[in-house]
Parts: C-alpha cells; sequence; structure tokens
C-alpha cells in the first residue's frame, strides 16, 4: 500500500513538471516504453527489484536501456535511485499514463479479440465507445486466441465480452445444470 502511495506522489509530480514545461505528452511515451518494457522483460524487473545490485549498475542499465528520454524523465529515474525507489519505476510509469489520460479526459479501451483488428473495424470500436461514455477513447488491441472468435472490450470499470469462447462456456453450463 505505501509502495503504491509513493508511486503515485512520484508520478503526479513529475506530470506536474512535465506540464509546467510542455512536455506532458512527450513523457508519457517514455513511460508508456518504460512500463512496457518493464513488464515485457522480467530480467529487467528482477534487477530493478534486487536489494543486491548496485545503483549505480541500475542507473547504467536505465540509462543506455532508455536513452532517448526526456530529461523529465531522465530526471526521475535519477531521484528514484537517489532516494532509493527505483523499484517503484514501473510503478511509477503505470500511475503517470493514468493520471495523464485522466488529464486529457481520456481512456484506454481493451479490445481481446482471436486477430488484430483491421482499422476499420477499430473505427467502429472507437465510435461505439465514444457513443457510450462520451469520452475520447484509445484502443490497445490485445491478440489472444483462446477466445477461438469475436472479442472481449473493457473500459475502465465495464466488460463486455462477445467471445466464442465465453458463448461455448456458457451452453456448457446450461447443459450441465439440465
Amino acid at each position: 500500500m505505501a509502495e503504491s502511495r509513493a508511486a503515485i506522489r512520484y508520478a503526479k509530480a513529475v506530470l506536474s513538471l512535465a506540464t509546467e514545461n510542455k512536455v506532458a505528452e512527450d513523457v508519457n511515451a517514455d513511460m508508456k516504453q518504460i512500463a512496457s518494457a518493464i513488464a515485457e522483460n522480467s530480467d529487467l524487473s528482477a534487477m530493478l527489484q534486487s536489494p543486491v545490485v548496485r545503483s549505480a549498475d541500475k542507473k547504467a542499465v536505465l540509462t543506455s536501456a532508455f536513452m532517448a528520454v526526456t530529461s523529465a524523465t531522465s530526471n526521475l529515474i535519477d531521484t528514484l535511485i537517489a532516494n532509493k525507489r527505483i523499484a517503484l519505476l514501473g510503478d511509477v510509469a503505470n500511475k503517470y499514463n493514468q493520471l495523464y489520460d485522466q488529464l486529457r479526459d481520456t481512456q484506454i479501451a481493451k479490445v481481446t479479440s482471436a486477430t488484430p483488428l483491421t482499422k476499420e473495424l477499430e473505427k467502429k470500436v472507437l465510435a461505439k465507445v465514444k457513443e457510450l461514455t462520451g469520452k475520447a477513447t484509445e484502443i490497445e488491441n490485445i491478440v489472444d486466441e483462446s477466445i477461438m472468435g469475436g472479442f472481449i472490450l473493457r473500459v475502465g470499470d465495464l466488460q463486455y465480452d462477445a467471445s466464442i469462447a465465453n458463448k461455448l462456456n456458457k451452453l456448457k453450463r446450461e447443459f450441465t445444470l439440465n
């Protein structure tokens, strides 16, 4: 709990500075890159969490991995290292992205489908989500072949499951109950 509160504080501070310096969008792109790199690379995540790895080594790895980041992002990394909070980097990046989306009054619609969405279908989904929520929306397409077909749409707390796998499970439950 204390870890997430600290991550929120760091994210708010960076967002405030980035907004003042008119680089909030660039920092958001950096934070998306950092969050995805930490989520996808277990070695990087383990290195950041490890108390055995020296701070100088962590900084060297992060500097080489994220060379093309804004000065605000590199200052955040330096601050987290100085405060011995570099393990929070992934959480700070995720919180920053959430706060930035709230600031812009946008939301992320996660669409899980068996195949990648076409541009035409993506436009239809965006239009429908905008109609339902009234907010600007960005699509994040997750490809998961296990749903067999159809899609699963998640926007905030709402979820609509129109996948073939879900329909088959419903049929299976109906047959086992009767």
